[in-house]
């Protein structure tokens, strides 16, 4: 009899577990930090796995599941890079200095560095759309 009452608990207990996992929050992505000489240029972005972000430290906004999606795929793609503390020599006349610090290790490049490794141009039109369309800043 007492087994048939412990198999009864089981689905609780996991139920319950479920739902204390609802309320834990969500992971972050990454955080982008750009700076440069031209105005407008200094920008930190956190960029948080529930579809959120962070400008400059001002509050959450949502981006739309398409940015979600692609914040994603740059996580993954820039994972090796950062994992190795990549940092690129910026080229002439650099105008843009980006460093995106994931979990695993942080990359560092400019918009004149050479060679870009996959996702590192795509992670700049990233940062220009977010800061732009999402928080609505100039740059």
């Amino acid at each position: 009899m007492r087994t048939a009452r412990s198999l009864r608990l089981v689905p609780a207990a996991i139920a319950l577990a479920t739902l204390a996992a609802c309320g834990t929050p969500s992971a972050d992505l990454f955080v982008v930090t750009r700076t440069g000489a031209i105005p407008g240029a200094r920008l930190t972005l956190l960029v948080v796995d529930d579809g959120t972000v962070r400008c400059n430290g001002g509050p959450s906004r949502r981006m739309g599941d398409a940015r979600l999606l692609a914040a994603r795929d740059l996580a993954r793609e820039l994972d090796a890079p950062a994992a190795r503390d990549l940092a690129l020599a910026p080229g002439p006349a650099a105008v843009l200095r980006y460093r995106v610090r994931l979990q695993r290790g942080t990359a560092a490049f400019s918009d004149t560095s050479r060679p870009l490794r996959p996702g590192m141009a795509r992670l700049a039109a990233f940062t220009r759309d977010v800061a732009k369309r999402v928080c609505g800043l100039a740059r």
